[in-house]
């Protein structure tokens, strides 16, 4: 445990001290997110803050991490990097989404040729491919979640402190470290990027945080439990990203848009912030949402059988209504201008 806090710590120190160097290299660079009618904040802000983000997580890993089970997360670390720069790239010169997407598999790709991938379907196939589909839909998901003032750093450092905690149950390190040098940047960044952000973190810090979220995920073990019922846990853990993703692709099916190319405040935090007249609460809601599903995920790491598809069930039940109720509110506020809230099919979020 004495190696998880001191990993942690020295993340956190190191995105504390990074970040305002990547503030003013963004700005150096051109990297700045300017305002406009679909984004919340009302002043150019630099991006780059990823960069923080990664170097803190690889340098904690590197100079603090067992020399053995560094190695043993190099195919972890070399998709992380490879979806650091797409992001990267996307937010300097700008990707089409099948680009990113393609980039994606391929990072993804590079986690099953490593070994790390999904093993408890009866089929090595549908792993591999389920390996696929979870690796980019997290990735996708923490993508869309920032989108808000310190939400995706807050909800990926609550993931990976549940994640670190599991795995110091469990005594599995390399998991364990990699989460807590998650927990260390993502705090270490939000002294900067909570409401009022003076930096984000772009694409490179969004498709980096989902990336290795997901495949800590997948690393993670329960031997004290059926994996028929712990394969539940980081979708829990994840919840928020998920839910969020669900609810943006409903709503935009709904009326009739691209839910991949089409930009909107119709995200989780942006009704939540409508309700609530407050983007602050409305960031603080989601986090308290978070911390909720990882309890019900440690719920599940010790649940049977009956017990985990119960509360399964009741989950999905819960977002169902959910995503029904946020998505009739929404029509109800957009329907006086709703020919005015068809927004452009670039750079979406």
């Amino acid at each position: 445990m004495k190696t998880y806090i001191l990993i942690l710590v020295s993340a956190l120190v190191l995105a504390v001290g990074a970040t305002p160097l990547a503030r003013r290299a963004a700005r150096r660079l051109g990297l700045v997110d300017n305002p406009s009618a679909r984004k919340q904040h009302t002043i150019p802000t630099p991006l780059l803050g990823g960069a923080a983000i990664y170097v803190a997580t690889i340098l904690a890993l590197v100079l603090l991490g067992d020399r053995f089970y560094v190695s043993q997360v190099a195919g972890i670390l070399l998709g992380a990097t490879l979806m650091s720069f797409l992001g990267l790239w996307d937010d300097r010169r700008g990707l089409s989404p099948w680009v990113k997407l393609g980039g994606q598999f391929l990072a993804a790709g590079i986690l099953v040729l490593t070994d790390v991938r999904i093993s408890f379907l009866p089929w090595p196939a549908v792993n591999i491919a389920a390996t696929l589909v979870w690796v980019v839909l997290i990735t996708n998901a923490m993508n869309l979640l920032d989108n808000m003032d310190g939400l995706s750093g807050g909800i990926a450092a609550i993931a990976a402190l549940f994640f670190l905690l599991f795995a110091a149950m469990s005594k599995q390190y390399l998991v364990g470290a990699l989460a807590a040098a998650l927990v260390g940047a993502c705090a270490g960044f939000l002294f900067y990027n909570l409401n009022p952000a003076s930096i984000f973190m772009g694409d490179t810090g969004s498709l980096f945080l989902g990336f290795t979220l997901a495949a800590v995920a997948i690393k993670l073990r329960f031997p004290d439990n059926s994996a028929f019922v712990t394969w539940m846990v980081p979708v829990f853990v994840l919840a928020v990203p998920v839910f969020d993703t669900s609810l943006v692709i409903v709503s935009r099916l709904r009326r009739g848009l691209n839910p991949l190319t089409t930009p909107g405040k119709d995200h989780l935090s942006h009704r939540l912030a409508r309700l609530t007249g407050s983007p602050r609460e409305a960031v603080l809601i989601c986090y308290l949402l978070g911390g909720l599903a990882g309890v019900a995920a440690t719920f599940l790491t010790q649940a049977s059988v009956g017990e985990g598809y119960a509360v399964g069930v009741a989950a999905v039940l819960a977002g169902i209504y959910g995503i029904w109720r946020l998505e009739r509110l929404y029509v109800q506020q957009m329907k006086p201008s709703t020919a005015s809230h068809r927004e452009s099919a670039t750079g979406s979020k």
